[in-house]
């Protein structure tokens, strides 16, 4: 029997089309990302009071449905309409300001507004929490909000971190002036804050820095320039500059509080120069400033001014963790997506060996940074954790940003000649992956820092062996995997001393760095996954620390075709959703 062609004008009908266009992999557009997130609302309970995190869950409902929904269109529409710099106003009169498309506004809304992220750990009664919260609930609102928008979370943090440096050093009178501003969540009172580091002559080497301050008064005026101004038309800026006679270095730097409007309502006196054509993060303005007799006020003891503006690192390089950990979250469902719904030679691409490996690729780095992210932020809302966020910030910093350009990567690979299309999420992700390497230091500076002075001096990679060697010891996991583990973590630690122990073993920094965070990350996986299986959940992050132990940490032997059945049956389960049992998780860790 003869089947019927359809005749070739019928084959480009509007009908047939759409029909043709059903072979076209969807992206998570639609999808509720807290909703979605197994990893992390199975994890919080281990890491957040219960109290608390009954309050926030359904605010993080919500600002899922925004991020698969409202958010993501936004983010997307100013991702085409990025903010412009006008020189002059109508009336010849030289007030530059920046215009932003009014889907940044609506995204500031939701940021500041709705929400509260730049406050909630700074006053109480955001999202009607009687306290201030611990920092790890906003770490876990700016997670889910970097898997929609990342250029906005800037402006969020340094409106944050700028706010507890004046909280901090400011005068009395500064505080009152600024701080409830700085902490409004009514977006026509806010004060937005940026922090100006960068100049022409330094970059990472802050000590070069020349802007000068001159004592006028009861203020400072500044002179000179700043390179890379990120949130440049903010409300007010805490920058770094040397006060006129001061000593050449670090050590001669002030800490200045500049407003962009005086008490008196006029403008204060800078210009921004241009507005920087970024790569990525094109949503919010980098900028160019030139300070002209800015009026500034002191922050604390001039001679001790990068001393305190070091007092947010440890935040910020949280926060840059907290965004690396939800794009690349964001990048495996994407991933996930297509490899489900995409189709190849018969078969969905996920189902072929490959690809299989290719996502695990993207899984177990993903995996890691939300262990790392959470331990991260529930120590430095802890007393006595210093020495272990002074190990903790570089490495996870470091580690996590370089994971996260490769698993953008992945991801676009993944779609196949869609990802490399704008019409799609992936090639913003891949833009905006790699700004994570340079913002609070590159990963030559955070793995010197990690090594160098974090280990070498400060003897922090202790306090870390200590508190992981405490939980494995605690934990129920069979004894030779934990033995495997403990073995890990005190190989990385010797390493990293060994390193630390000469300067020109410097060329092995990075290494080192690496080398502490797989360990670190495998030891939480282990103790995460044993808890919720002993729990009757889902017992999958064992299964992906041997992951870590085998690829990341290169511990695995020669190849052999009973480890490759035995990956090949772990493989399975992790590209499931199914829940994994614990009984069939401790067998494969220990095959």
């Amino acid at each position: 029997m003869n089947i019927a062609t359809p005749a070739p004008h019928a084959r480009v009908t509007r009908a047939a089309t759409a029909e043709r266009s059903q072979n076209i992999a969807p992206d998570t557009r639609g999808q509720n990302y807290w909703q979605i997130d197994h990893a992390v609302r199975s994890l919080l309970p281990l890491y957040m009071d219960a109290p608390l995190l009954d309050h926030l869950t359904p605010h993080l409902d919500e600002l899922g449905e925004l991020a698969g929904g409202r958010l993501g269109e936004a983010a997307d529409t100013c991702e085409r309409h990025e903010p412009v710099l006008h020189r002059r106003d109508r009336f010849g009169r030289d007030e530059e300001w920046i215009e932003f498309h009014p889907a940044y506004r609506e995204m500031e809304e939701i940021a500041f507004g709705r929400f509260g992220m730049h406050a909630m750990t700074n006053r109480a009664g955001v999202l009607g929490w009687q306290e201030k919260m611990p920092p790890i609930a906003k770490y876990v609102f700016h997670y889910l909000f970097a898997q929609a928008e990342f250029g906005l979370l800037c402006p969020v943090n340094l409106t944050d971190s700028s706010s507890h440096l004046v909280d901090l050093f400011g005068s009395e009178e500064i505080r009152e002036r600024y701080l409830p501003g700085m902490w409004s969540q009514d977006t026509s009172e806010l004060i937005k804050c940026a922090q100006f580091m960068t100049e022409k002559a330094g970059g990472s080497d802050i000590g070069r820095s020349d802007l000068t301050a001159v004592k006028d008064g009861k203020h400072w005026r500044l002179w000179g320039e700043k390179w890379f101004c990120s949130n440049a038309d903010a409300g007010a800026a805490v920058l770094l500059a040397r006060p006129e006679g001061g000593p050449e270095g670090s050590r001669g730097l002030g800490l200045f509080l500049m407003p962009k409007t005086l008490p008196d309502g006029t403008r204060n006196s800078y210009r921004i120069a241009r507005l920087k054509p970024k790569m990525g993060s094109r949503s919010m303005a980098s900028g160019e400033i030139v300070f002209e007799g800015a009026v500034a006020y002191q922050l604390g003891e001039l001679d001790q001014g990068l001393k305190q503006m070091l007092v947010m690192v440890n935040s910020s390089r949280i926060s840059h963790l907290t965004r690396a950990a939800g794009m690349m979250r964001r990048c495996l469902n994407e991933a996930l997506t297509a490899a489900r719904h995409r189709n190849a030679f018969g078969r969905a691409v996920i189902e072929h060996p490959l690809m299989r490996r290719q996502l695990m690729k993207m899984m177990v780095p993903t995996e890691q940074s939300l262990s790392a992210l959470l331990y991260t932020a529930e120590a430095s809302g802890r007393d006595g954790t210093d020495k272990l966020l002074r190990i903790l910030t570089p490495i996870c910093k470091y580690r996590a940003c370089r994971d996260n350009v490769p698993v953008a990567t992945g991801a676009l690979e993944v779609r196949g000649g869609n990802g490399y299309i704008e019409d799609w999420p992936n090639s913003r992700l891949v833009r905006d992956a790699h700004l994570g390497l340079l913002w609070e230091g590159t990963s030559n500076i955070n793995a010197l820092d990690a090594v160098q002075r974090a280990v070498g001096k400060a003897r922090a990679h202790e306090a870390l062996r200590d508190d992981l060697s405490d939980r494995l010891a605690k934990s129920d996991l069979p004894g030779q995997y934990r033995s495997r583990l403990q073995s890990s973590v005190d190989r990385a630690v010797r390493f990293a001393e060994e390193v630390a122990s000469a300067p020109e073993n410097e060329p092995w920094c990075r290494e080192a760095s690496g080398q502490l965070y797989h360990a670190t990350t495998a030891a939480l996986m282990a103790e995460e996954g044993r808890k919720l299986g002993a729990d009757g959940g889902d017992a999958r992050r064992l299964l992906l620390s041997r992951f870590v132990l085998d690829h990341r940490l290169r511990e695995a032997g020669p190849p052999s075709l009973a480890a490759a059945k035995s990956t090949e049956e772990a493989i399975t389960l992790l590209l499931s959703d199914a829940p994994v049992d614990l009984d069939r998780a401790e067998r494969l860790v220990l095959a």
